[in-house]
């Protein structure tokens, strides 16, 4: 599944070619996750101000309404000039006077939803219960993040997973910030001191920015808008290496499962 630092990078990716674009028509495939929201002949002669993002969706911001997509389980966007034929697994054509932007999915679990701003519905209802962003200054606040921890009983990994403490810490990159941190995922948040919430505040920042800078984690078919693929996972200290030398101690690295999803940890060098 794309996160946020796969997120990010696509947005990078096309934002600044398609900032000022006139949308000439939009096209619709298969239904995806929830319907569009308007007559897509309705986005024509719109302009595309820019593309923000807020946890995993991104924001096209046009001078009439903003348009919301969401990646899904397995979808990837690509911008280029002309588009070949849509095939089977091509859900959205966003015909533009710079390119086309195309959303490819082949789960459809994806989504593109136009609103008439951020806070209006449907965007408020689906960004309402986001977390911090931890990648932007002043949003991902340290002593608010540890007031979070302390009320939450679950184990750390699935707080981290959650979403509504702090957005974008998918599975790859909260079990290499635990791992960063000398945190076992099996720890309770609530137990976490100070001193640890603050090592694993600045590790998550540190493991999502240095994800972005290697263009995110390509495991099966990530690709950005240029189709670019991420290389994040050759970095990976714990994730995807069971049964290999920790990094630091050479431990053997542990696989167990957490809520459906394999969690990775040094049994070693991080601690409940």
């Amino acid at each position: 599944m794309p996160e946020l630092p796969e997120v990010e990078v696509t947005r990078l990716s096309f934002a600044e070619r398609i900032r000022g674009a006139r949308i000439l028509g939009a096209r619709l495939g298969k239904p995806l996750r929830w319907p569009l929201g308007l007559d897509p002949a309705a986005l024509a002669g719109r302009t595309v101000l820019g593309v923000g993002r807020r946890g995993k969706y991104l924001l096209l911001q046009l001078d009439q309404g903003v348009l919301l997509v969401h990646l899904g389980m397995s979808g990837s966007l690509s911008f280029q000039a002309v588009q070949p034929d849509a095939g089977p697994h091509d859900h959205f054509d966003l015909a533009t006077t710079r390119g086309v932007l195309r959303l490819h999915d082949p789960r459809r679990f994806g989504a593109v939803v136009w609103s008439a701003s951020p806070d209006a519905p449907p965007a408020r209802r689906l960004l309402a219960g986001l977390g911090a962003e931890p990648l932007e200054a002043g949003q991902f606040d340290p002593a608010a993040f540890h007031a979070g921890l302390k009320a939450r009983r679950a184990p750390i990994k699935q707080v981290l997973l959650a979403g509504d403490l702090v957005v974008g810490v998918g599975n790859i990159y909260a079990s290499e910030a635990l791992f960063m941190a000398g945190i076992r995922p099996t720890a309770r948040a609530f137990r976490l001191s100070r001193p640890r919430a603050d090592r694993l505040h600045a590790a998550i920042r540190t493991v999502l920015a240095r994800a972005v800078e290697r263009g995110g984690s390509t495991l099966r078919d990530f690709s950005s808008a240029t189709g670019e693929t991420g290389y994040f996972q050759l970095d990976a200290a714990v994730y995807g290496r069971a049964g290999e030398p920790c990094p630091r101690c050479g431990t053997p690295v542990r696989q167990i499962r957490q809520g459906q999803r394999s969690t990775y940890f040094c049994p070693q060098c991080q601690r409940n």
